[in-house]
């Protein structure tokens, strides 16, 4: 301790000292925590549902119809290429299902600032395509799907999209 001292030129190390080393360490923690509650703050509002009082009271119907939905044994197929968005939508046979409406909200699974909704249109033999940029990086997509104004299906699809060449 003797050669601490002396290299900081102080002839003894008296409370002041103390003081100033306990200020200096708790004060550089509590900057850190500060700008790090303040990055994820700033970041993700952290909203899941805007009543979740409300969205419990409808949990058993959505698992009841998620569940229908489900035992139908529907495939479905989400590609984006080349600035198109292409969803395609088959029944248990592999026939296409022609529907009226197919609506996707694209979002990050962290934060609302990049949300997109897209509204497909047919394309034959049960694929909807939508013109679209879609950046890299990890997106979830919602996808409703209607018939004569009735939610037919919904489904929602983790999108990693990855420059060409990454990772081979």
């Amino acid at each position: 301790m003797s050669s601490v001292l002396r290299f900081l030129r102080v002839e003894t190390f008296t409370g002041w000292h103390m003081m100033a080393i306990m200020v200096l360490f708790f004060g550089t923690i509590i900057a850190v925590n500060a700008t790090m509650a303040w990055f994820a703050s700033a970041s993700w509002s952290g909203l899941l549902v805007k009543n979740t009082y409300v969205a419990s009271q409808k949990f058993d119907e959505e698992v009841a119809l998620n569940e229908e939905m489900q035992a139908r044994g529907w495939m479905s197929e989400l590609t984006v290429e080349g600035g198109a968005l292409t969803y395609r939508l088959a029944d248990a046979n592999g026939e296409p299902i022609l529907v009226d409406d197919v609506t996707i909200v694209l979002h990050r699974p962290v934060g609302v600032r990049d949300d997109k909704l897209l509204t497909l249109t047919h394309r034959g033999d049960g694929r909807y395509a939508a013109q679209t940029t879609v950046e890299l990086g990890q997106w979830v997509a919602k996808i409703t799907v209607n018939k004569d104004g009735a939610l037919l299906y919904r489904e929602a699809l983790r999108l990693d999209l990855q420059p060409v060449g990454f990772g081979e």
